[in-house]
């Protein structure tokens, strides 16, 4: 009985393993071409984010983490957000700040007269006196020409001077709860007055026909 001889064709093996070697490679290149573009991506992700905070004013310690980006926008929008409302509050402010420049304000009855540093202030738009003891208006209130509002309420004020029809701009004059007993028809020279109020002032029974 004879003997069987198996062959073997190395030959179709060693193709079929350089396949098998050249697709595994292949797998290999692409993952790795795969990882490199995600990473240049993410790269390119946090340095545009970085642009961003900067652009926004916004410092590092918002943004990075343990020296690391971080990729979340929400901190963006938040922080854009607060920045600019901290921009209008400091705008705002800024505003009142440079509106106050302009009022002189009084109150409490230890005062029964002007501060003399007031004829200094011409400049100044608003009178804001009440709760005082003051009785009378200075005759150099007539200086007084961007003056548009006089709020002498609550005060202790006997009459109002003729000067106060040099107050070309004053839109709003209001000397309730004092002790006017009239008024001066030189308030009628008051072209652009607007409000006018005198309630309180009980003796004070008609007004001057220029008013």
């Amino acid at each position: 009985m004879g003997h069987q001889v198996i062959i073997f064709d190395f030959s179709v093996i060693r193709g079929l393993w350089e396949t098998r070697v050249k697709k595994n490679k292949e797998r290999q290149r692409k993952e790795k071409e795969r990882l490199e573009k995600s990473a240049l991506e993410k790269i390119k992700q946090e340095w545009n984010l970085i642009l961003e905070y900067r652009k926004k004013g916004i410092p590092q310690s918002k943004y990075l983490k343990n020296g690391f980006v971080d990729t979340n926008e929400k901190t963006l929008d938040t922080y854009g957000k607060n920045s600019q409302l901290q921009k209008r509050h400091a705008l705002s402010d800024e505003e009142n700040k440079e509106r106050n420049k302009f009022i002189f304000q009084l109150s409490g009855e230890k005062w029964t007269d002007f501060p003399d540093s007031l004829k200094d202030q011409i400049y100044l738009k608003e009178w804001h006196v009440y709760n005082t003891l003051i009785q009378t208006i200075p005759a150099y209130i007539a200086l007084f020409q961007d003056l548009r509002v006089l709020e002498l309420s609550k005060n202790q004020i006997t009459h109002l001077p003729v000067e106060i029809g040099y107050l070309k701009n004053l839109k709003v004059l209001n000397v309730s709860f004092n002790n006017l007993k009239s008024v001066p028809p030189e308030l009628g020279d008051c072209e652009n007055l607007e409000k006018l109020d005198l309630s309180g002032n009980m003796e004070i029974t008609e007004l001057p026909f220029e008013v």
